[in-house]
């Protein structure tokens, strides 16, 4: 199992539109069949996505998929900063 935490912070103007944009990248993500969960969490104007998924083949084809490489592209000058990217590995 693999897990991931994402953080993207948004332009306070753009939260709806980012979110918007969250939404369907859920949606799509979920349908994949290494996802184990793709959890999407706000606070303020702050996203967070926890991710799992069941090994790293299927990370490798989440991170190619179009519609992830679109949404990386669009968000670019929505949010405040870089998008962050945890591999983490639960300790408890």
């Amino acid at each position: 199992m693999i897990s991931i935490t994402a953080i993207l912070k948004s332009k306070k103007e753009n939260i709806n539109q980012v979110q918007s944009m969250l939404n369907h990248l859920v949606t799509e993500t979920r349908k994949e069949a290494a996802c184990v969960r793709y959890d999407l969490h706000t606070a303020e104007n702050v996203f967070i996505i926890w991710e799992e998924w069941k090994d790293q083949d299927g990370l490798d084809i989440h991170n190619n998929q179009s519609y992830l490489q679109d949404f990386i592209a669009k968000t670019e000058p929505l949010i405040a900063s870089p998008i962050q990217v945890y591999k983490t590995t639960q300790i408890l």
